[in-house]
């Protein structure tokens, strides 16, 4: 009984911390699923896909890549280049890993821009369990992707409407992210080290090309700078 309370106490302290994603992601999903649609796909397409792959994007370019000659070279380069940016995320998460047991597993396949950033900034209570915390937050964000693709899928064939641009959701839902972050922290040197690194790189790279090299160098800067980072946070 203890164990099934202390369950639900980390379900109601995660859930509030998913509310802003619920929005985007159903939205989004939506669009995902009636894309498929329109590409010929029926609705089991886009839920599985979102069911068992969970990557966002790139099921967008998924969907493409099951309309063309197979080429898994192609595939796998694309993909590693489009989600690339989980690698650094996945480094930055063992500690907040460790220690979550047969959770683990799930957290590492359901690692997302946005569960990155609630489970790497939530203030969780003392009393509610890390593990099961980080595994609603991811578990909720899932199921929101699910549920809007596969509204998108099934009634997909009945609407039809151009959904370009609908992708900058996800941007504004990053923005509103970054935002409470900001307004959370008293010192802002890694959100400025962030900002300042990436708009390097995009003059360098291109809007293109600048993800990679943007998150190589805020890994090494951050990394070089965590001790005296750490340090000032303490004198705070």
């Amino acid at each position: 009984m203890k164990n099934k309370n202390q369950i639900w106490i980390a379900f109601r302290s995660a859930f509030p911390y998913t509310v802003p994603i619920l929005a985007g992601f159903v939205f989004l999903g939506i669009a995902y699923g009636i894309f498929m649609n329109s590409l010929g796909f029926d609705a089991i397409y886009p839920i599985l896909m979102s069911l068992l792959i969970f990557a966002g994007s790139m099921e967008f370019v998924a969907a493409n890549l099951l309309l063309i000659a197979f080429n898994p070279i192609n595939a796998l380069f694309l993909t590693f280049m489009v989600n690339a940016r989980h690698l650094f995320y996945g480094l930055s998460m063992l500690d907040k890993y460790r220690g979550t047991g047969k959770k683990k597993p799930y957290l590492i396949f359901g690692l997302c821009d946005e569960s990155f950033s609630i489970n790497c900034t939530a203030d969780i209570p003392k009393n509610v369990d890390n593990g099961w915390f980080m595994f609603f937050v991811t578990l909720l964000n899932h199921s929101y992707w699910v549920i809007g693709s596969a509204i998108g899928g099934i009634f997909g064939s009945f609407v039809r409407f151009n959904t370009e641009g609908l992708e900058f959701v996800m941007t504004a839902l990053f923005v509103v992210i970054f935002i409470e972050q900001w307004m959370k922290e008293k010192k802002h040197h890694s959100a400025l080290t962030g900002l300042g690194l990436s708009t390097v790189c995009l003059i360098i790279f291109g809007g293109t090309n600048f993800i990679i090299p943007a998150m190589l160098a805020i890994l090494g800067i951050l990394t070089i700078l965590r001790k005296p980072l750490e340090k000032v946070e303490v004198t705070v």
